[in-house]
């Protein structure tokens, strides 16, 4: 695990965008740039912004680096429950990915009562509802609490991400029954893995959001990314039961743990117009320990630090260097 003193330096150099402008069009997400230079690929660049209710706040020091390492394991971990869109992952922010037919639903796996956002299944049900997403929940719950089984609650691919359940995912014909079986099943077993990998590093894989896709065969195919801090929440097994029992929040290394922040420094994320804080070099540095943290205890790997501050020229080096190779 690096040291604070040597997260320091790039503080002051993340990689806050991308110009590959020889990649052709560029598509800017709330983290990825994404660039199509062929019909039939993408390539993901992950930088360093860090995005939370819907904003975007500050840069956090080698998170893409983070993501995209963390992301390109779990993808070879799951790749037997289900195809990937992964091609090659040339640079340890970049990956190289499969056009797919995306499905306009993002698939919401949960296994515990959580979560801040407007969509959580905890936001949900402090307001009293109990049929959420199509899914009964029961009288009684605590915040944090496990479901009897892991549940779905797709979101629709909106300006601002909207619950709808899977009588509603065929009304819009966003699915047919069959894709949307397959999906649920397909969804619910990798999370399954995901959870059995993650007890065995000490860790509770929470929830995550998964993006599924049809490729040119028409098979199901999981993209963007896998398992992720920002696309999942893992909590500390050790210390769970005793902090459930407490009323306190888990430990948690994830971006959880910002939204939570920003929450305790007043920010009302239900007023699109509401100040935010000053986001501090400390609370960005804690952050990147999470990040990397989450990265080595996943993987067992250590996270090597770049030899050169220049990261946009190693990856524009190193997609180049790919490119030459695969289409010369």
């Amino acid at each position: 695990m690096p040291t604070d003193s040597a997260l320091v330096p790039f503080l002051t150099h993340p990689l806050e965008s991308t110009n590959f402008r020889f990649l052709g069009e560029k598509y800017v997400g709330k983290v990825r740039d994404v660039y199509t230079p062929r019909p039939t690929q993408r390539i993901l660049v992950a930088t360093d912004r860090q995005s939370a209710f819907d904003r975007l706040w500050c840069t956090i020091p080698l998170k893409g680096q983070a993501l995209t390492q963390i992301s390109a394991w779990w993808f070879e971990q799951i790749e037997d429950v289900l195809p990937t869109h992964v091609i090659a992952v040339p640079d340890p922010n970049v990956m190289v990915a499969r056009n797919l037919s995306m499905l306009k639903v993002e698939i919401v796996v949960r296994g515990y009562l959580t979560g801040s956002t407007s969509t959580s299944a905890w936001v949900n049900y402090s307001k009293g509802v109990r049929d959420f997403c199509g899914n009964r929940l029961p009288e009684g719950m605590v915040k944090n609490q496990p479901f009897a089984s892991p549940i779905i609650t797709p979101t629709t691919k909106a300006e601002e991400d909207e619950l709808i359940d899977p009588a509603g995912i065929l009304e819009r014909g966003l699915a047919t029954a069959a894709q949307w079986q397959e999906v649920e099943a397909k969804a619910l077993a990798v999370f399954k893995k995901g959870q059995s990998i993650a007890a065995t590093r000490g860790l509770i894989l929470v929830d995550t959001k998964y993006e599924m896709g049809f490729d040119e065969h028409g098979r199901l195919t999981i993209a963007d990314e896998v398992h992720t801090p920002d696309s999942s929440r893992y909590w500390v097994a050790e210390s769970y039961e005793g902090r459930l029992a407490a009323g306190q929040e888990p430990e948690s290394l994830d971006k959880e743990f910002f939204r939570l922040w920003l929450r305790g420094q007043g920010f009302d994320p239900s007023d699109p117009h509401a100040p935010g804080p000053d986001i501090t070099d400390e609370v960005r540095l804690m952050l990147a320990r999470k990040y990397i943290d989450l990265y080595e205890r996943m993987t067992g790997r250590l996270f090597e630090l770049p030899a050169d501050a220049d990261v946009p020229g190693r990856i524009e080096g190193n997609i180049r260097r790919h490119w030459r190779e695969r289409h010369s």
